[in-house]
């Protein structure tokens, strides 16, 4: 597991990078839509602040005991895939496959 922790957050600034840098695609086409700009701003408002609440964009907590956690809400938000994960422990990676069965 040591081998992981060190992986992990080698890995997890990278990751969050790339995860941030689809979201601001995101909101350029929120921005550059035919909305009005009322909608626009609205839109945009609450998509930035439910993407605030994604360890894609800022990941709470990171110790050794949330890395699995952490992981997990990763993969659910899509900022990583199960081949991102390629690296780390057979181990984990079951562990991980287990809990998104």
């Amino acid at each position: 597991m040591e081998k992981d922790w060190k992986l992990f957050k080698k890995k997890l600034g990278g990751w969050q990078e790339a995860y941030m840098d689809r979201l601001i695609e995101e909101y350029k086409d929120i921005l550059n839509s035919d909305a009005s700009s009322f909608d626009k701003y609205y839109t945009l408002r609450k998509k930035i602040y439910e993407d605030y609440k994604s360890p894609g964009v800022l990941a709470r907590d990171v110790s050794r005991s949330n890395m699995f956690i952490i992981l997990l809400g990763l993969l659910r938000d899509e900022a990583i895939t199960m081949d991102d994960l390629d690296e780390f422990s057979d181990e984990l990676k079951e562990d991980i496959k287990q809990c998104i069965k």
